[in-house]
């Protein structure tokens, strides 16, 4: 698979995860990052994977950015859509700031990173868009009104994209992760996620950020070709669509 691939929030949990597997495929991979310079310059020391800090909620930044990820790799093939913030809270205590923090990463920055890639996709005629969704997309969750909008907006676009996209060789796709073991999860006390999460969990166990990894790099290679429009739901048999 000698692509070049863009992965947002690329160089920490789910993100580093999709990085790694895309290199491992043959991909020319760049990573973006937000703020944690000491994080992303170890992931490429580790990796060889560049990384790229820009505002995914910033068309201008981004547009820079995936111009310069552009020049120094090539055109941009594929695009893994994965940086994503939370801001949680009861709805009645809900600010507008974390309203629009969280819809103008998760929501609009997906629009922002895509929409500069898409007409050299349309040209070249191929594309792969992949975008990390979320099992609170599909089920809603108490705390995380902003968050789960988002979530389930992200489904939204990718169904309208694989429609406009079908005809010129570009795909759409998604995936929804449930509770994965990233350093985030795995932070919370481990009598919560024994007694709270993992009860949830039909197959009793967290997932690995590598298993979502196999879900993009199936959907970004060639033979996911006459799949567009489709939500993976890795979650341990927690919830079905």
């Amino acid at each position: 698979m000698a692509r070049v691939a863009l992965v947002t929030g690329g160089s920490r949990g789910i993100g580093e995860a999709i990085s790694k597997a895309l290199k491992a495929e043959g991909c020319t991979v760049a990573a973006t990052y937000a703020g944690n310079d000491e994080k992303a310059a170890a992931f490429t020391a580790e990796t060889g994977i560049k990384t790229y800090k820009w505002n995914v909620a910033d068309y201008e930044a981004s547009a820079a950015g995936i111009a310069k990820v552009e020049e120094e790799n090539g055109p941009i093939d594929i695009v893994v859509a994965n940086a994503g913030i939370t801001r949680d809270a009861m709805f009645h205590r809900m600010t507008p700031d974390q309203w629009k923090e969280v819809s103008d990463t998760n929501l609009t920055g997906l629009v922002i990173t895509i929409h500069p890639v898409w007409p050299g996709m349309r040209e070249r005629k191929f594309g792969r868009v992949i975008v990390i969704s979320s099992i609170n997309g599909q089920k809603g969750q108490a705390g995380q009104v902003n968050y789960a909008a988002t979530k389930a907006g992200d489904l939204g676009i990718v169904k309208s994209l694989a429609q406009e996209g079908a005809r010129a060789g570009i795909t759409a796709n998604a995936v929804c992760p449930g509770y994965i073991g990233t350093e985030m999860v795995r932070a919370i006390p481990e009598d919560v996620l024994n007694s709270k999460i993992i009860p949830q969990i039909p197959v009793g166990r967290l997932g690995e950020p590598e298993e979502i990894a196999r879900c993009v790099t199936f959907l970004a290679s060639d033979d996911a070709g006459f799949i567009s429009g489709s939500t993976i739901s890795a979650n341990g048999a927690q919830f079905f669509v």
